[in-house]
């Protein structure tokens, strides 16, 4: 049975690449199944490799096929695979696109080594990992956005009242184990409602769940949560 957590590292600088298997394989909860040195390389080796990775740690420039791309094939192709983008600069732009396509998370490449580690975990667990700043850049984007994609309020319709609750658990960061105690329903049925929510609200993952949670205000940003 699996006991770690694997993980692949597609960066183009190979100093990066090292330096991050390095501090990886330095934990126990990790495994690092292969690196690659470009977006191209990497949808490569996923083809022809029998393991699939837990998380790729995703940097958005790389030659032959970028981040962005290299994210788009490997979420249609690998759907269950998390995607955590890296990046040296912390640009809006860059990190909003990555979450449009499909990344769980998001680290700037001078992030400390715990925050890393911390990242990796929460995002294996809990299917996504956003902090304040980045909460912040996606609310600003869905204000900045077209009034047709974004509903004022929840449609009672779409969702049954247990999938609400499902979602607003979700959006709280609960793992699945803990919605399944908190409703009183086995983890499978979690599973289970976690999958009508993607389908129903067209998220391509559980970062995506936690968005529409933002757009249908089960998530409350209020302005103190920007005194960054």
């Amino acid at each position: 049975m699996k006991n770690k957590i694997q993980i692949v590292i597609a960066d183009d600088e190979q100093l990066f690449r090292k330096g991050m298997r390095f501090l990886l394989e330095r934990d126990e909860a990790f495994e690092i199944l292969f690196e690659a040195g470009d977006g191209q390389e990497l949808v490569d080796r996923l083809k022809i490799s029998e393991e699939k990775p837990d998380i790729i740690l995703m940097d958005l420039k790389m030659p032959n096929l970028n981040g962005v791309e290299a994210t788009k094939v490997v979420h249609k192709d690998y759907p269950d695979v998390k995607i955590i983008a890296l990046t040296s600069y912390g640009g809006k732009t860059f990190i909003i696109n990555m979450i449009d396509v499909g990344a769980s998370s998001y680290l700037l490449k001078n992030t400390s080594p715990k925050d890393v580690i911390f990242t990796i975990k929460e995002v294996y667990e809990k299917g996504f990992y956003y902090d304040e700043t980045v909460m912040k850049m996606i609310h600003e984007n869905l204000l900045s956005s077209s009034g047709k994609k974004i509903r004022s309020d929840l449609d009672k319709k779409l969702l049954s009242k247990r999938e609400i609750e499902v979602l607003e658990l979700i959006c709280g960061e609960y793992t699945t184990n803990e919605i399944a105690e908190k409703l009183f329903i086995s983890p499978r049925t979690v599973d289970g409602h976690r999958n009508n929510l993607l389908l129903k609200t067209g998220s391509k993952n559980v970062a995506g769940l936690v968005i529409y949670g933002i757009q249908k205000k089960l998530i409350e940003l209020s302005s103190s949560d920007f005194n960054l």
